[in-house]
């Protein structure tokens, strides 16, 4: 939950002064239904519990540290996609 805050807010802040700046394509073979069925297969992983535990500063494995910024790369590529909406 703090990870999609902090990207709701980033994309604020990168939003032009005149406007929208409009959704980013998503990688080549990238669908918005694949992004998603790997973010949910992440989360019901732990995938946020390793996020929350970096965040809190807490040491996590170099694997769960690579699968976390796995999921936030997707998870941003999903918002800025505008997937969600």
């Amino acid at each position: 939950m703090l990870t999609i805050v902090a990207l709701l807010v980033a994309g604020c802040a990168n939003t032009p002064v005149g406007g929208d700046p409009g959704a980013r394509p998503l990688p080549p073979g990238t669908t918005c239904q694949s992004l998603q069925s790997e973010l949910n297969r992440m989360v019901g992983k732990g995938v946020q519990g390793t996020i929350e535990a970096q965040s809190s500063g807490r040491k996590v494995s170099p694997q769960q540290a690579a699968e976390a910024e796995r999921y936030n790369q997707m998870l941003n590529q999903y918002l800025g996609a505008r997937c969600h909406v």
